[in-house]
C-alpha cells in the first residue's frame, strides 16, 4: 500500500511507541495528525523535530465532543488507537482514571468514527494483559478475555468494545494485542528495561517490584510499528478481528537483565522487593495467526538492541 498523501490520525502519537509509529507514518508520506496533552521535553518525539512535520492536536481522548470534533475537522481515512494510561502500576492505584481513559476514549473515538463517514481502518493498540490469568502456555486469540486487575480490565474492554462496533455497525475496526514493548523513547522507568538502563547509566541499584520470576513476551518498539502498518493495510482482511503480536524472547524478569548485561557487558545492581499487587505471573502470546495471515514476525532481539537503547537513554540522562 502507498501511504503518499493518506490523511492518518494517531491518538497518543507523541507517547513512545506513537511517536516510532508517526516517524515511520511521515517517512511513508503520510499527513498525519496526532493527539496530545502533554509532551515530554525528552520524548522521542521531540528528539526527532516531529511536531514540525505533524500536526497536533490537544485533545483528550475521555472528552466526546472534542474527539468528535477532532475526527470531523481532519477526515481521517485511517486512525490508530494508541492513546491510553498504559501504565500497570498507576492502574493499581488509580483505577479510575484508567478506566475512564482507556474505555470511555476507545468509545469516544469508535462512536465518532461510526459517525462521520470516510474513516477506511482502525488500529486499536490492546494488549496481552486483556486476556487475563490464563496460565502458563501460549495465548490464543480466541481464549476469553478475563482481566480481574484495573488494567487488564480496561484492556479487556478495550477489545470487547472495538469488536462490539464492528460487529453491530460495520466500523471498519482491528485489534492488536502485544506483549511487553521496548525501545529508545520509552520513559516509563517503572518498566524493566528502561529502568535497568536508567540504573546502569545512573550507577544506582534497579528496585523490582515483583519477584524476577514473572514471565512476559519481549518485543522492540519498531517490531510493533509493522504490526500496526500491516494490519491497516490489510484491513479488508482485518477487520473484526484480534491479533496476537508474541515475540520469541519469553522471559522471566531476571533474564532480561542477564540479557541486557550479558549484551552490554556491564553489571546492573538490582534489588527485589517483591511487593506488586495482583498482577500476571505468566503470559506469552502465540503469534501464528498473524504470521499466517500477513507474514509477520519479530526481527528484533534484545541482544541486538541493547547498544543502541544504551546510547539513547544515556543521551536523555546524562
Amino acid at each position: 500500500m502507498n501511504w503518499q498523501g493518506k490523511k492518518v490520525l494517531v491518538t497518543g502519537g507523541t507517547g513512545f511507541v506513537g511517536s516510532h509509529l508517526v516517524r515511520e507514518l511521515v517517512k511513508l508520506g503520510a499527513e498525519v495528525t496526532t493527539t496530545n496533552l502533554l509532551i515530554e521535553p525528552k520524548s522521542y518525539f521531540n528528539q526527532q523535530k516531529l511536531s514540525e512535520q505533524v500536526a497536533i492536536a490537544n485533545v483528550d481522548i475521555t472528552n466526546w465532543e472534542a474527539v468528535h470534533d477532532l475526527i470531523s475537522k481532519t477526515s481521517p481515512e485511517y486512525i490508530f488507537h494508541l492513546a491510553a494510561q498504559a501504565l500497570v502500576d498507576v492502574a493499581y492505584y488509580n483505577p479510575l482514571r484508567t478506566l475512564h481513559s482507556n474505555v470511555m476514549g476507545t468509545s469516544n473515538l469508535l462512536e465518532s468514527a461510526r459517525l462521520i463517514p470516510g474513516v477506511k481502518a482502525i488500529v486499536v493498540a490492546s494488549s496481552d494483559k486483556a486476556y487475563g490469568k490464563i496460565g502458563k502456555g501460549k495465548y490464543l486469540e480466541d481464549f476469553p478475555l478475563r482481566g480481574d486487575h484495573p488494567y487488564e480490565v480496561s484492556k479487556s474492554c478495550t477489545d470487547l468494545i472495538s469488536y462490539s462496533y464492528y460487529k453491530t455497525y460495520g466500523v471498519p475496526v482491528t485489534t492488536s494485542r502485544f506483549g511487553n514493548i521496548y525501545g529508545e523513547g520509552d520513559l516509563n522507568f517503572s518498566r524493566i528495561i528502561p529502568g535497568a538502563l536508567q540504573a546502569l547509566i545512573t550507577n544506582k541499584t534497579l528496585e523490582l517490584r515483583s519477584d524476577g520470576k514473572f514471565v512476559r513476551d519481549y518485543l522492540y518498539v519498531k517490531d510493533v510499528v509493522n504490526g500496526y502498518l500491516l494490519l491497516a493495510e490489510n484491513i479488508t482482511k482485518a477487520q473484526g478481528e484480534a491479533y496476537n503480536f508474541g515475540s520469541k524472547e519469553t522471559m522471566t524478569v531476571l533474564q532480561v537483565l542477564e540479557t541486557l548485561m550479558g549484551a552490554l557487558n556491564k553489571k546492573i545492581m538490582y534489588k527485589i522487593l517483591n511487593n506488586s499487587k495482583n498482577e500476571i505471573p505468566y503470559q506469552s502470546l502465540h503469534f501464528g495467526k498473524v504470521e499466517k495471515a500477513f507474514g509477520w514476525k519479530p526481527k528484533y532481539t534484545i541482544t541486538g538492541t541493547a547498544e543502541k537503547m544504551r546510547v539513547w537513554y544515556e543521551e536523555v540522562l546524562t
